[in-house]
């Protein structure tokens, strides 16, 4: 049984859909109207169905694709990045920034902490301060950290309305609500939340981004998202055609069922996920307040490997450990997408109590 965060369990549905015969999507105009619908389905899981201030598009390739194309589309030499940080996905924005030249101005905070909004006060303030570009995390992944971004986009807001905004919404997309109204490029991905397989990255990206990637005129096909803006002539590149049905079809699935209705059962999975681990002596990395509802991070000081061995191994549970510096101390319990289930939860946990 899958529980990782991210990618996440597939179901049948979408598997089926994935069995179908191959569109060519260069040739064949039924792909145009599968990708619109996908499209359709997207902006009403961004909320923005009523809301024309932002385009949805879905480049192929997995969610660090878009990571690094918001980057590669709005960053060259010179421009002034500020990257708000307490986690693994926040500081590699900085990496991104310096890659395609910029200057990135790190404001950070410790991985256990709230995203540090003094500093980021103080950033703002400072006489040289002259940013093009904000970028942060809403569900830091690795800690399983939601982080309530309205303080931070109110400070940019009111500190200067012209600094665009990026946030990596990859792990909470669909699993909880995003504020992409007040975000100027709000990315996702297919193998998260939504429970398709991994191969698309989704992004909701309002007007004043475009005309910035437009003055910036970026050199890279690949790790660009204006040839998406207007795919009625056709794609940048072939697309992923057995994905994006996939997607779709995931995406079918979840509204039907309600987006209010699969938000409160991710948080029903959360809760049932903490509750269990509380009982068996395990602490999440974040404070309870702080924890997303899409995954739990449970710290088990250098034991994450061995017990994701034997609950593999004995069990047939596949759970995922930390990355980077608390890869051993972190065991990360996904309650995300098809995943966030109570009885799926409970079977990890039982898994998990027999394993200690």
């Amino acid at each position: 049984m899958l529980m990782t965060p991210g990618p996440t369990a597939v179901p049948e549905p979408v598997r089926e859909a994935m069995s179908r015969e191959l569109i060519n999507p260069d040739v064949d105009p039924v792909f145009q109207g599968i990708y619109a619908d996908l499209v359709d389905r997207l902006e009403s899981v961004y909320g923005l169905e009523t809301d024309d201030s932002h385009d949805v598009v879905v480049p192929g390739g997995e969610g660090i694709l878009g990571l690094e194309a918001a980057i590669a589309s709005l960053v060259e030499p010179g421009t002034e990045v500020l990257c708000l940080s307490n986690g693994l996905y926040g500081d590699g924005f900085a990496d991104f920034v310096e890659s395609y030249g910029g200057e990135a101005t790190v404001v950070d905070a410790p991985y256990d902490d709230p995203l540090p909004l003094e500093d980021l006060e103080d950033a703002l303030a400072a006489d040289d301060a002259d940013y093009d570009l904000a970028t942060m995390v809403h569900c830091e992944t690795p800690t399983g950290t939601l982080n309530d971004l309205a303080p931070a986009l109110d400070l940019l807001e009111a500190a200067d309305g012209e600094v665009l905004t990026v946030v990596d919404a990859v792990s909470s997309l669909g699993g909880t609500p995003v504020p992409t109204e007040r975000i100027d490029v709000c990315l996702g991905a297919s193998q998260k939340c939504f429970s398709a397989p991994p191969g698309l990255t989704t992004a909701a990206i309002s007007e004043r981004a475009w005309t910035a990637m437009e003055e910036h005129d970026p050199h890279s096909l690949y790790t660009n998202f204006l040839p998406w803006r207007d795919t009625d002539g056709g794609f940048p590149y072939t697309h992923l055609t057995t994905n994006v049905v996939a997607l779709d079809e995931a995406l079918s699935l979840l509204l039907e069922e309600g987006l209010d209705d699969v938000y409160a059962r991710h948080e029903a999975a959360a809760a049932r996920c903490r509750e269990r681990g509380a009982e068996l002596g395990l602490e999440p990395f974040a404070d309870l307040e702080r924890c997303s509802p899409t995954v739990t991070a449970f710290e088990v000081p250098g034991r994450a490997e061995e017990l994701q061995n034997r609950l593999h191994e004995e069990h047939d549970v596949l759970v995922a450990t930390g990355l980077g510096d608390l890869a051993d101390d972190l065991l990360r319990v996904g309650h995300m997408g098809h995943a966030a289930r109570v009885e799926r939860v409970d079977e990890t946990m039982d898994a998990l109590e027999a394993v200690l």
